[in-house]
């Protein structure tokens, strides 16, 4: 083999080890890294797979679920499908001020760890309409939006 031959073959192992290298890196732990989004149902239908997983979990505030101490910063409540009591929800605890137009029957995305017993969220987001309802004459905006904190 010939020099140059040398050579060629020495930078195309060094290019595949690079390769391979920074795959491995790329694409390794991307498993651990993976936040997956579901809802109430689909939690609960993961079993033992969900728990300790981090997770982003999508549905509505159920009604009268809803248990906030402005003391000491604790919100408890239940995320299902429908508002109502019909269908599978998840208790779900979280520490720290609710977002503002947080409330019952309200679209929430929650992001934490399930247990199997009690959804511990890190992140409290509301999904609202993106349309917009200026209030009618005389009538108050909390009138409109009732929240935890009025």
């Amino acid at each position: 083999m010939t020099n140059a031959g040398k050579k060629r073959l020495v930078a195309l192992v060094a290019v595949l080890v690079a390769g391979g290298a920074l795959s491995f890196i790329a694409l390794g732990g991307l498993e651990q890294n993976l936040v997956y989004y579901w809802n109430a149902q689909e939690l609960l239908d993961r079993g033992e797979k969900a728990y300790g997983a981090t997770v982003r979990l999508g549905g509505v505030v159920k009604n009268g679920s809803v248990k906030w101490d402005a003391s000491t910063l604790k919100l408890d409540f239940a995320v299902g499908i429908a508002p109502e009591a019909v269908g599978p929800s998840v208790v779900v605890h979280a520490t720290g001020a609710p977002p503002q137009m947080f409330r019952e029957g309200m679209g929430v995305v929650v992001e934490g760890r399930y247990d199997g017993q009690v959804f511990t969220a890190d992140r409290v987001l509301v999904k609202h309409s993106n349309e917009y309802r200026p209030p009618a004459p005389g009538e108050k905006a909390s009138e409109i939006y009732s929240t935890l904190v009025e």
